[in-house]
């Protein structure tokens, strides 16, 4: 059922794009208004600085995307996009030292964000009433009688039916609505000093013999103790397509490396030789990229008695979060598969129609969010609308970790554990919904018992110093070949 002429997605980011695809069967036209040139391939732009940092694509956005566009996982892949089993084809330095190598049921697709816009985009043109409008910048939104009537862009109007706002944490939408006589929406805001720095690399054309691994992840030190600095950092090698790797170090308020040199040099100071050792067999092929605009940011328009009818908000308009979690891009385009299914049910857009899938994403979105607070509300640098009390702040700085490195411990060991742990990572699950399972609970408590006697059934807390086991400890594998010697 067509529900208008005209829809008009402001932003052609990865919100926009899926937004489009959203839209697309119940409008006559689509236009989506992108400031900037659009790469005819996978390339870097102005609008869009994070794309030269690592960007994982999660289980949920990953089903998301390809109900809005059939086909999409395949041309991900067809395009470059690397379909891998993390806790295969990843060395994880986590707690104390390197984790155990074992199947899991979760796979991802690696690839860089450049890659994901272009297949986006290759998607979006596709759909014959979808039309993109490159260095288009808009000025504006035309509203009457309370409905968005069309946007002024380019130094002209556009009538539109409905608008989509995508033009991600810097909007200026709000800011226009509050112009026109609207309330302002009130903001949740948490920045815990997120800064992270990223250089790309080609990797060597044969991979040394030791070399299992595609991805390798180095997590903050466990350690209270006295420790070099660069130990708190979050560090990836991680793998793209065109058998390329992005070195990312991110840290929580903490001075990260702004030149080669720096970055280097820094990289020497983590907390295992091998992610240094990984880059000096590569060959670098940009400059250091660093990124500050990384706080948690919800603009709360589900709190507002009214909006003008006919508008909606995807990705970070909306809802932006620390870009260490991975939620962005699946966030933003579960909204959009969202917004699909409340436009199939709709006979017009009228005030009930807005109030509704506000009400609806503000629960999808409580996921991600609730995720984010409960890591970074333990940061003491973390500044914000959300900052804890100070009591608060310390009982959650003390029992983040342990709690976190439990839920791993038990994962390890426990298959029902792990399922429900990368729903969670996945944003299928919420941390709350995971935590009253009973069958959850159980496995924690199992787990921590045979923890306290010394009985673990997966070896964990392989000398960082060392390169990461490459054995397989899965249990079908263990039992072919017997159970292998544990590193405690």
């Amino acid at each position: 059922m067509r529900l208008g002429k005209t829809a008009v997605v402001l932003g052609g980011s990865a919100a926009g794009l899926c937004s489009a695809g959203a839209l697309a069967p119940y409008f006559d036209r689509v236009l989506v208004l992108e400031r900037d040139e659009l790469p005819a391939g996978a390339g870097h732009r102005r609008g869009v600085p994070q794309s030269k940092h690592p960007h994982f694509l999660l289980n949920s956005g990953r089903r998301a995307i390809g109900a809005l566009f059939p086909g999409f996982e395949d041309d991900l892949i067809a395009a470059g996009g690397l379909h891998l089993m993390p806790s295969m084809d990843a060395a994880y330095l986590d707690g104390e030292g390197w984790s155990a190598r074992k199947r899991s049921s979760m796979t991802m697709i690696y690839g860089s964000r450049i890659l994901i816009e272009r297949v986006l985009r290759d998607k979006v043109r596709e759909l014959a009433n979808v039309v993109i409008r490159e260095e288009t910048a808009v000025g504006g939104l035309t509203i009457e009688n309370g409905t968005v009537t069309g946007v002024e862009a380019g130094g002209e109007h556009l009538d539109a039916d409905f608008v989509v706002d995508a033009m991600g944490r810097g909007s200026p939408v709000g800011g226009w609505l509050a112009a026109a006589g609207w309330p302002a929406p009130e903001t949740q805001t948490l920045d815990a000093k997120v800064t992270y720095t990223s250089r790309w690399y080609d990797l060597p054309a044969e991979r040394p013999a030791s070399w299992w691994w595609r991805h390798l992840v180095i997590m903050p030190t466990p350690d209270r103790g006295e420790h070099p600095a660069e130990h708190e950092f979050l560090v990836n090698f991680f793998p793209v397509e065109g058998n390329r790797v992005i070195a990312c170090m991110g840290s929580w308020g903490l001075e990260m490396p702004r030149t080669t040199d720096a970055f280097v040099e820094t990289a020497r100071r983590v907390r295992t030789p091998l992610f240094a050792a990984a880059m000096d067999r590569c060959e670098p092929t940009s400059e250091v990229h660093l990124t500050r605009s990384t706080g948690n940011k919800w603009r709360r328009y589900d709190r507002l008695r009214a909006l003008p009818r006919g508008l909606a908000f995807v990705g970070d308009a909306i809802c932006a979060f620390n870009p260490f979690y991975a939620q962005g891009i699946s966030a933003a385009a579960g909204s959009a598969l969202l917004l699909r299914e409340h436009l199939s049910r709709a006979d017009r857009l009228d005030a009930g129609f807005g109030k509704r899938f506000l009400a609806a994403q503000r629960k999808a979105l409580q996921v991600p969010w609730r995720l984010a607070m409960a890591r970074d509300q333990g940061y003491e640098c973390a500044e914000g609308t959300e900052k804890p009390r100070e009591w608060k702040r310390r009982i959650l700085a003390a029992v983040s970790a342990p709690a976190f490195s439990l839920v791993v411990g038990a994962a390890r060991e426990d298959d029902v554990v792990d399922e429900h742990f990368a729903k969670v990572f996945n944003l299928d699950e919420s941390l709350g919904q995971m935590l009253r399972n009973p069958r959850v609970l159980a496995g924690l408590v199992r787990y921590r018992v045979r923890a306290a006697l010394g009985r673990h059934r997966v070896p964990f807390g392989f000398d960082p110093r060392a390169e990461p086991p490459a054995t397989d400890y899965s249990p079908e594998a263990r039992d072919a070949a017997g159970s292998p010697a544990g590193a405690r």
